[in-house]
C-alpha cells in the first residue's frame, strides 16, 4: 500500500474542518467535478482550458497530484497531513472514494473521507528524513522513500518511542530533484530539533523567561527542581507588580501535555491572583487540553513548540544575548511560493 502527503493550505486554512470533517481536501476550487474526466487526458485538457497560461511544467505538476488524489490514491492508504496551525501532524487512512462537495468551503471543493489514527502527534516524534519528505512543496503526493509508511505505521503502534535523530536514512537523487522543498518548514524543523536539544528541561524555562523579558514584562525564574506547577511569575511595570500578572508553566517533555497540566496552572493562577496563564508544552497538547482551553481563552493561551518559535523568531532582535549566542539564527530571503503554483 501506499502512503500519502496532503497540506491544509498555505496557511493551513483548511487543517481545521478538514479534522472536524473526517475529511481530507485540495484546493483548485477552478476545477469542476474531478470524477467527470473519464482520463488523465481529458483532465489535462480541461485544465488547460481553465487555465490557459499555465506552463507545461505547472500543468504536468498539478494533474500529477489531481489524478493520483482522485484515482491512484486507494481506500485504507494512510494519509500524512503537516500541520501550519499547531507543530504536530495528523495522521490517518482514506476511508472512501473521491468526492465533489460544496458545503466545505469554495477552497475545499475536492475531498476524501478520511479516518483519523491521530490528529495531533508533535513533529519532534518524526526523524528528520520523514520531515524532510513531509515538506515536499506539493499539495498531494506520494511518500515512499526510506520506508516512510512502515515506520509511520510502526510509530501509531509505539507512538512513546524515540525517534532516531542521529540515523542517517538513504536518499536518492529523486529527493533533490523532485520534490520541491517547503524551505521555510525544512528551516523551522532544523531550528527546532536543535532546540530539542539545547534546551532541555530548566534550560527550556530559561529560554522562554528571556523571551518575556524581550517583551518588557518583569520576571521571575524558578529554580530547577520541584516548581510547585509554576515556572515562571511575570507582569508588567519596573517591579514586576502591575497588570497583566501571568503564570507560566513550562513542559520539555516530547510527551503531550494532559489536562491534570492545565488545570494545575490554573490552581496556580489562583494562588498567585494572576490574571492571565501560559503553558508552554513542547510535545504540545491533547485534544482534551485544548478543548478546556477554548473555554479560558481570555485567561490561558497554550503554545507548543511551533508557537514557542514564531514568539522567538518575533522578537529575536530583543532577546539577550547570551541567549542568542545559545540559539544562534540568521534571518534570509526566498520566493514566496504557493503550493498550486508549485
Amino acid at each position: 500500500m501506499a502512503m500519502w502527503v496532503l497540506k491544509g493550505g498555505r496557511t493551513g486554512e483548511r487543517e481545521q474542518r478538514m479534522l472536524d470533517k473526517s475529511t481530507v481536501g485540495l484546493g483548485y476550487q477552478e476545477m469542476p467535478d474531478l470524477s467527470s474526466f473519464a482520463d488523465r487526458d481529458a483532465l489535462e485538457a480541461g485544465y488547460r482550458r481553465i487555465f490557459p497560461d499555465a506552463g507545461d511544467g505547472r500543468v504536468a505538476s498539478h494533474i500529477g497530484q489531481l489524478w493520483s488524489f482522485v484515482r491512484t490514491a486507494k481506500t485504507g492508504e494512510l494519509v500524512v497531513v503537516p500541520l501550519k496551525t499547531r507543530s504536530s501532524i495528523a495522521i490517518g487512512e482514506l476511508s472512501d472514494i473521491y468526492a465533489y462537495r460544496t458545503d466545505l468551503g469554495p477552497d475545499m471543493v475536492h475531498t476524501r473521507p478520511v479516518k483519523w489514527l491521530n490528529t495531533d502527534i508533535p513533529r519532534s516524534r518524526f526523524d528528520q528524513d520523514l520531515l524532510y519528505t513531509f515538506g515536499a512543496f506539493l499539495g498531494f503526493c506520494r511518500a515512499e522513500r526510506n520506508n516512510a509508511e512502515e515506520r509511520i505505521r510502526n510509530l501509531l503502534r509505539t507512538p512513546s518511542q524515540e525517534p532516531s535523530r542521529d540515523v542517517p536514512k538513504a536518499r536518492t537523487d529523486e529527493d533533490d530533484l523532485v520534490l520541491l522543498q517547503d524551505i521555510e518548514q525544512r528551516a523551522r524543523d532544523q531550528i527546532l530539533d536543535f532546540m530539542s536539544k539545547k534546551f532541555r528541561g530548566h534550560d527550556l524555562a530559561r529560554l522562554v523567561d528571556d523571551l518575556l523579558r524581550a517583551q518588557d514584562l518583569t520576571t521571575r525564574l524558578s529554580a530547577p527542581g520541584p516548581d510547585g506547577g509554576v515556572d515562571i511569575v511575570a507582569a508588567s511595570g519596573p517591579l514586576g507588580m502591575d497588570s497583566p500578572r501571568l503564570c507560566v508553566q513550562v513542559k520539555s517533555s516530547d510527551a503531550a501535555a494532559d489536562v491534570n497540566v492545565f488545570r494545575g496552572l490554573k490552581g496556580s493562577m489562583d494562588s498567585y491572583r494572576a490574571e492571565q496563564g501560559l503553558l508552554v508544552a513542547w510535545g504540545g497538547f491533547t485534544n482534551a487540553v485544548r478543548r478546556e482551553a477554548d473555554t479560558a481563552f481570555f485567561r490561558v493561551r497554550l503554545w507548543d513548540a511551533g508557537d514557542l518559535l514564531n514568539a522567538i523568531l518575533a522578537n529575536y532582535d530583543r532577546l539577550s544575548e547570551a541567549i542568542q549566542a545559545e540559539l544562534p539564527l540568521k534571518r534570509i530571503w526566498a520566493m514566496a511560493v504557493s503550493e498550486e503554483e508549485a
